[in-house]
């Protein structure tokens, strides 16, 4: 027999093998789908896009079965594709409503501009706007049309692959992650069948050479399973992709989000080095990026303000500071490695910055730094001279929270301001005689046990964000981050008559072994980007106080007659431990060498919660379950078939067992073999084989007449009684495989996997 008779290349699908191949590729398009659900917020974007490739793949598979040619078919699909998107999105400019127009075509560059835009300038997770509607169901409409023809017509399913998963990788490039996992097997799984399904369609398998064909579905399940558990484990151990400046969505990079929307950016699992940095001062400063100001209930706006050549000799301009009020003049230089911003982080408050290349101007107002000509921040190395302010406890304690020479706004709250922050702010000072001690009482209080950092509590309650209604709520779970606390302590000062506004920038950082002229080099994380209140004192400036639990020290200022270095009770602001009117330490709750600094307000660490690590448990077990759980159905299946007269289900039994235990069932052993075999070798009864191999050799070659011969429960007992006889002559470690990772799951009988190696060992 000639190979040509063995296989033949169709030169068209039967109808059934072709919807099978659209089936897979409508699986791979939706797996690679799953990764935009990260990024974007679910919606009806989701229903339309996957409605649109089923009506693509649906068309072109109807208009294959009239054998229409591969042109007319992508005709069709483009065709159906412009007119769903034009009647979903543009059927008020269209005609009849599907039919583009040219004032449709003048407002699809608009739509995409706008999602572009929303995408460069968003964060994840994205609300699904019309525009981004728009971007994404077009985008998996064009790309549905695209694989069905590499599939379908050029028949090149590897190639197709190839752009499905470079599809479902630019969200984890746009936002870096930690590996889904789910979706990543699924993506895997998809792309197999599919490629399965199409490798399997050009050939026809003869009957003889059945059981030689039954190894590849084992063989191309073993290496799709070889490859995702290669990719879980060797993933977590390759360096961190770090997003480099410019390489993000827009080429916008890493930056500050000045609209106080951290949360994303602070539950980033990826963190990385955004800047070094190293000073004379006592303790490394927080460095300030810009402030905000104004806020209408929803929105604090960062203040947008005269700005002053940063190389112009007025510069900054002259500290409104008393006389009395010693000052200390600090040296800090930073270095920006991966931080692409329009503010350049600086201490506070500076009177020089030197160093910077490009055009850039001093905010007068916040004595912050900004860019003229939305020159970059990447790669910045420059120095800051800052002037600090060191009054005393009494001399603090003498002034008020005024707002001479500040803008109005620093008073403004709006309407609608919920009652329960003003009633908070007038409890927990009830008591104070002077601003300076109760805005110490609301710092001492937030950081209190009464209160928990938290990244995810504001999301699980529905307050993650910025507003009034946000901050009550805040007040009311006592469960925030920086954001909240900031926002909180602000606006409750304002009830007091105390000027406020929030400043955003880095903490400083961690200590590393590097010094630059003897000066240690503290890095600072992505992680570490933070939110902080100030309150405007007359004759001193701005002070800088830390509400958030767990991160930094309370601010704080020592008597005039205590001693340099001496220690009060945190707990009485006559008696405090620092110096700084800024935070002097921070510390990462999420850096395990940062532990929180809590015990200075007298806060507890909560236990642990159990339920997370026990549901990881079970979930582990469970997963390993699934292949005994599939075997032992597969068992009963094949028994009830065999119970019902089919004595190949009874005989497939008896394989299966001798598979699971490493027993060879090569192709070339005939059944009466392979029973001696397991007679002779593996405790297997003699007089139940023959029972099981009269019975599968008079369903073979028997006559129709006679194979039907009845032959009751006899065969089904003796395949169970033979299967137990097989596994338990078997040593512990291969019955225990047998339960756990049952290899005829995905080994046939007669395939390359089942050959005859035991056959041969045993020859020899």
């Amino acid at each position: 027999m000639s190979a040509d008779s063995t296989t033949r290349t169709d030169s068209a699908r039967s109808p059934g093998r072709e919807l099978i191949i659209v089936v897979a590729l409508l699986a791979a398009l939706l797996t690679a789908l799953l990764p935009v659900l990260r990024v974007v917020t679910a919606g009806a974007w989701l229903f339309g896009a996957v409605a649109l490739c089923v009506l693509i793949l649906g068309a072109g598979h109807l208009a294959r079965l009239r054998r229409l040619p591969a042109i007319a078919v992508s005709l069709i699909e483009a065709v159906l594709l412009v007119a769903v998107i034009t009647g979903v999105f543009f059927a008020d400019t269209a005609l009849l409503w599907m039919i583009p127009t040219p004032e449709t075509l003048q407002v699809v560059p608009q739509l995409t501009a706008e999602a572009f835009e929303e995408i460069t300038l968003g964060s994840a997770p994205l609300d699904a706007t019309p525009a981004l509607a728009f971007l994404i169901v077009g985008a998996m409409g064009l790309l549905t049309i695209i694989v069905d023809h590499v599939v379908l017509t050029a028949r090149m399913p590897l190639l197709a692959s190839v752009g499905i998963i470079a599809v479902s990788l630019i969200p984890a490039i746009a936002v870096p992650r930690s590996v889904d996992v789910m979706a990543f097997v699924l993506l895997s799984a998809s792309i197999l069948f599919l490629i399965r399904a199409e490798t399997r369609s050009r050939e026809k398998p003869i009957e003889a050479d059945s059981a030689r064909s039954s190894g590849v579905p084992a063989t191309a399940l073993s290496i799709g399973a070889i490859a995702v558990v290669v990719a879980l484990v060797a993933t977590p151990t390759l360096p961190s992709p770090i997003a480099r400046a410019g390489s993000g969505v827009g080429g916008s990079g890493p930056r500050i989000d000045a609209n106080l929307n951290l949360g994303d950016d602070l539950r980033r699992p990826q963190e990385f080095e955004a800047l070094r940095a190293w000073s004379d001062a006592p303790s490394m400063p927080y460095l300030r990026a810009t402030t905000l100001t104004r806020f209408d209930g929803a929105v604090w706006q960062h203040d947008r303000v005269r700005t002053v050549p940063l190389d112009n000799e007025r510069g900054f301009g002259d500290l409104p500071i008393d006389e009395e009020i010693r000052v200390t003049e600090h040296r800090t230089n930073v270095e920006v490695t991966n931080l692409a911003s329009v503010w350049l982080p600086i201490s506070y408050p500076a009177v020089d910055v030197d160093g910077v290349d490009g055009m850039w101007s001093a905010v007068p107002y916040n004595r912050t730094v900004v860019s003229q000509t939305g020159t970059s921040s990447q790669g910045q190395t420059y120095e800051v001279i800052s002037t600090v302010p060191r009054p005393t406890l009494e001399q603090i304690r003498a002034r008020e929270a005024t707002t001479e020479g500040q803008r109005d706004d620093t008073l403004a709250l709006p309407d609608d301001l919920p009652t329960s922050i003003a009633a908070a702010a007038i409890e927990v000072t009830t008591g104070t005689t002077n601003d300076y001690d109760a805005l110490v009482a609301l710092q001492r209080w937030f950081r209190s046990g009464e209160f928990r950092y938290s990244l995810d509590a504001p999301v699980e309650e529905g307050f993650d964000g910025q507003g009034a209604d946000a901050v009550a709520q805040f007040l009311e779970v006592k469960s925030g981050y920086c954001i909240h606390y900031a926002a909180a302590f602000a606006l409750m000062a304002r009830t007091l008559d105390m000027p406020s506004r929030i400043v955003i920038g880095y903490l400083p950082g961690v200590a590393t072994p590097d010094r630059v002229d003897d000066e240690v080099v503290h890095t600072v994380r992505s992680s570490l980007l933070h939110a902080w209140p100030e309150v405007h004192f007359d004759g001193i400036g701005w002070v800088a106080f830390e509400p958030t639990n767990g991160l930094g020290s309370p601010t704080s200022f020592l008597p005039a007659a205590a001693a340099e270095g001496a220690l009060g009770n945190p707990d009485d602001p006559s008696a405090a431990p620092s110096t700084s009117a800024a935070p002097s330490a921070s510390a990462n709750p999420n850096d395990p060498l940062n532990p929180r600094d809590d015990e200075a307000d007298g806060s507890t660490v909560g236990t642990v919660n159990p339920l997370p690590t026990l549901s990881v448990l079970l979930g582990i077990l469970a997963l390993l379950a699934i292949p005994a759980i599939a075997r032992e159905v597969r068992r009963r299946q094949l028994l009830t078939a065999a119970r019902n007269g089919d004595s190949a289900a009874a005989w497939m039994t008896v394989q299966d067992a001798a598979i699971d235990v490493g027993i060879a069932v090569p192709s070339s052993e005939s059944p009466r073999a392979f029973a001696a075999r397991l007679a002779s070798d593996h405790g297997a009864s003699p007089q139940r084989l023959n029972m099981l191999v009269g019975a599968i050799e008079r369903a073979s070659y028997a006559p129709d007449r006679v194979a039907g011969y009845w032959h009751g429960d006899g065969v089904a007992d003796a395949a169970t009684a033979v299967r137990a006889e097989i596994v338990g002559s078997a040593p512990p470690a291969r019955r225990i495989l047998a339960v756990v990772a049952p290899r005829s799951l995905l080994v046939r009988p007669g395939s390359t996997y089942a050959g005859a190696a035991g056959v041969r060992a045993r020859a020899r």
